[in-house]
């Protein structure tokens, strides 16, 4: 069965262009949609994952099929912000900076030093909160991440995004639409592990430099 033929699909919209590139490419098209999310991030992952699910489930594609063009989509995607990030490079992103008004060059200094420390960290939780899914490939690439490095955490972090949203989809059938009104709460619920996780972080070092004080 065609998913454009199930009386719950939808037919205007973000949500029926995503679900016409799935009915003409199959599991291409789902990766294709969620590149493509990428570069425009009011492009709902939270409504193309689910609906890639119930297309799996009416055997448009495996859901294996589903969770690998997804998964794969999210990494080209960023790959291609992270090539834009890596082109710009602090050097460039610095003069255009130092050229603005009430922009201290310092302050780009100090967020690329944070990267460095807190980017993996970033980049995996990153995937997983929306429009900053799209922008975290960038700093990624003006500071020079290890390619393999934001590749690895880029896979890992859509892998586990795509998974919840493709495979509740995927269950739910033509109840999909369901699955996005928990989108944000799941939003939430990553934004507040990456503040405890971030704010752990921030403690030991703060404890591991008094230790230090102390010694001294």
């Amino acid at each position: 069965m065609s998913v454009a033929d199930s009386p719950s699909a939808p037919t205007d919209g973000l949500a029926g262009w995503a679900l016409d590139l799935m009915d003409r490419l199959g599991g291409v098209g789902a990766g294709l949609a969620i590149a493509l999310e990428n570069f425009f991030p009011p492009l709902p992952s939270e409504v193309i994952l689910p609906l890639a699910g119930f297309a799996a489930s009416l055997g448009s594609f495996t859901l294996f099929g589903a969770l690998f063009w997804t998964t794969l989509g999210s990494v080209l995607g960023a790959l291609g912000l992270y090539s834009l990030g890596r082109w710009v490079g602090e050097d460039r992103l610095r003069k255009v900076m130092d050229k603005l008004p009430l922009v201290d060059v310092e302050d780009l200094d100090r967020t690329a030093e944070w990267f460095r420390k807190h980017g993996r960290k970033a980049v995996f939780f990153g995937r997983m909160v929306p429009v900053f899914r799209s922008l975290i490939s960038i700093p990624a690439g003006v500071t020079r991440m290890p390619l393999w490095q934001f590749t690895a955490y880029t896979t890992a972090g859509s892998l586990v995004w795509n998974t919840i949203f493709v495979f509740a989809g995927y269950q739910l059938g033509e109840n999909w639409q369901k699955v996005e009104p928990y989108a944000e709460i799941l939003q939430y619920v990553v934004l507040a592990v990456v503040v405890v996780v971030v704010g752990y972080g921030v403690q030991r070092r703060v404890r591991s430099r008094r230790a230090q004080k102390t010694s001294a």
